[in-house]
């Protein structure tokens, strides 16, 4: 497995999202050998997961350090995963994986990190707009929740923002949205943003327009609507996929003037990869411009696909940015 650098101490990497769990080992900054994607719902818990991983590595190359990205707020020994029933002490999940130094993060942080390393080949842009040197960075992404992170020079080096940017309030834009908005208020009460910028969310807005169209919810999955979508873009399924463009044109245009993000908005996330061309020539960049007065401004801000299989890990195994202005995307 460790080819070259078999001498060489590696770490263990992983990003824990609601749906998968993604492992690897690291070293010197880039990721060793293959990832390997476990599927949550197979494993009580993250330490049961790790230590599948970790099984399947000889004991001679077994990590002494690692460090994972988690979809969850991080404060303090405690971690919730916010949608998925996983939890845990840091301390006693080092110690369980026989670990000497253990960090974890926000798994839209450890994205950020690897923004100023992505290739031309890593990311596509959609729409226009030209990004400016040493200028805020917002990332966005839709997935099985709806992260949010940015990138903020601060003159001797980049801060990484980790944010709960998609629990904020979803606003509607149109009459269409504001009714799906209110069949999702009937629901849930509070709908945010990540109520319809997900795989759920997706699924969501699919039911909300079932609802408005006095016929019952189909039982779905996400992917299940992503085909459909695919398939006929004029059935529901196409209109809900519509709409979820819509509401993420919104939404990124939200956060890149919510951090001045001339530096660009970096859409990462599962969902979008797989639905790329539909997404490309969505209204996305539309929506992200129609901000009325604000419409120019937005229109000079670049957003850019990510098109790395596994950004999480890359930033993972890069580690901390480097001053800003070094590398620049």
């Amino acid at each position: 497995m460790m080819n070259d650098t078999k001498k060489q101490a590696s770490t263990l990497i992983a990003d824990i999202g609601g749906t998968n769990a993604r492992f690897a080992l690291s070293c010197e900054g880039r990721i060793l050998g293959s990832v390997s994607v476990l599927a949550c719902r197979d494993y009580p818990d993250l330490a049961a997961a790790a230590k599948a991983y970790l099984e399947g590595i000889p004991k001679s190359e077994r990590p002494r350090d690692g460090v994972i990205a988690v979809a969850a707020p991080v404060a303090g020994d405690h971690v919730r995963l916010t949608n998925l029933q996983w939890e845990f002490s840091t301390d006693q999940l080092r110690r369980d994986l026989g670990l000497v130094s253990f960090a974890v993060v926000n798994d839209f942080t450890a994205i950020a990190w690897a923004v100023p390393h992505l290739t031309d080949a890593e990311r596509r842009q959609v729409g226009g707009g030209e990004a400016h040197a040493k200028a805020p960075i917002a990332i966005i992404g839709p997935g099985s929740g709806l992260g949010v992170a940015a990138l903020i020079p601060d003159g001797n080096g980049w801060t990484t923002l980790s944010t709960e940017g998609g629990h904020v309030t979803m606003a509607a834009a149109t009459e269409e949205e504001e009714r799906v908005l209110g069949a999702l208020r009937r629901r849930f009460g509070h709908v945010s943003a990540e109520r319809v910028l997900s795989g759920p969310g997706l699924v969501n807005i699919h039911t909300a327009l079932a609802e408005l169209d006095g016929e019952p919810p189909a039982s779905l999955s996400p992917e299940d609507v992503s085909t459909q979508a695919m398939t006929d873009p004029a059935s529901r399924a196409g209109r809900a996929f519509a709409l979820f463009c819509s509401f993420l044109g919104t939404t990124a245009s939200n956060a890149a003037l919510g951090y001045d993000a001339r530096g660009g908005v970096y859409l990462a996330g599962g969902i979008l990869g797989k639905l790329e061309g539909a997404f490309t020539a969505s209204c996305f960049r539309d929506r992200f411009e129609a901000k009325g007065r604000f419409s120019p401004y937005l229109s000079r801000i670049p957003t850019f696909l990510i098109h790395h299989p596994f950004p999480s890990l890359a930033g993972l195994a890069k580690g901390p940015l480097p001053p800003s202005g070094s590398e620049r995307p």
